[in-house]
């Protein structure tokens, strides 16, 4: 079995619009903080030049939003309210949809836009098979190479609303992409809107969320790593945050052989 990375870090160094803190505590810090909280908590005394070296053990604490780094969007994200009934939270979500066939559908050449569902076609006929249900389907936008810089959030291309609803009529309940939003970027987004006064062209993979119940895999990396379109397994359990609109996931491709 070999793994493929498939996911993105989450990196305090990179541009973010919600820019990610992360604080490090040292060993010797640590040794420090734990003899504190002992002796706060449970009224135990322990001197941290007592242990090896005076060190315990490092402390990483983070600041930073469930849709940084790649992760998995929830139902409950895309709003409150949906024609199935209440939209699940990630903790909800059965765990069967994040352990399946997977296909990679290459849409690079569309550049910044939106991948509408005549080039969705024209990719799933290019693999030879239509998705089976819960087949996991992944876009490859060739965003990733933008990952760590503004050009990230702006050079992509999202998919309409027809092109989601296609995919969702498969079974399809979980899309992925390399871009930062599965979604048109904003300022493309905004502009047709302005151009158009068409309201169905702001947030449609999102919005689609409330008509069919799915699941979107954002920020995804390496997908040019994948030997073939099809022939290997998503894996991307999502992190079980308690009521929470996403959750971040380690996402790999299994590949037999």
């Amino acid at each position: 079995m070999r793994i493929i990375d498939l996911s993105s870090p989450i990196d305090a160094d990179g541009w973010e619009p919600d820019p990610v803190r992360h604080d490090i505590m040292t060993p010797a810090e640590g040794a420090r903080h734990m003899s504190e909280e002992m002796k706060r908590h449970f009224g135990l005394d322990l001197d941290p030049s007592e242990l090896p070296g005076g060190e315990l053990l490092s402390l990483d604490t983070l600041t930073l939003t469930s849709h940084t780094g790649t992760h998995v969007d929830a139902p409950s994200h895309y709003g409150s309210t949906a024609s199935y009934g209440v939209p699940r939270h990630i903790d909800r979500m059965p765990l069967e949809w994040f352990l399946r066939p997977g296909m990679l559908l290459d849409v690079s050449d569309v550049g910044t836009g939106v991948v509408d569902r005549d080039r969705v076609q024209d990719a799933i006929k290019r693999v030879g098979r239509q998705p089976e249900p819960l087949d996991i389907v992944l876009l490859r936008t060739g965003a990733a190479q933008h990952a760590g810089t503004p050009r990230y959030f702006t050079d992509f291309a999202g998919l309409d609303g027809p092109a989601t609803e296609y995919l969702l009529d498969f079974g399809v309940r979980v899309i992925g992409t390399d871009a930062w939003s599965l979604d048109a970027p904003f300022p493309d987004m905004i502009r047709r809107y302005r151009e158009s006064g068409d309201p169905s062209v702001l947030w449609p993979a999102h919005f689609a969320g409330r008509r069919t119940e799915y699941c979107q895999i954002e920020r995804l990396a390496h997908l040019e790593d994948l030997p073939a379109s099809t022939g290997f397994q998503v894996c991307c359990f999502p992190v079980k945050i308690r009521n929470g609109g996403a959750g971040w996931a380690r996402a790999v491709a299994l590949v037999e052989g």
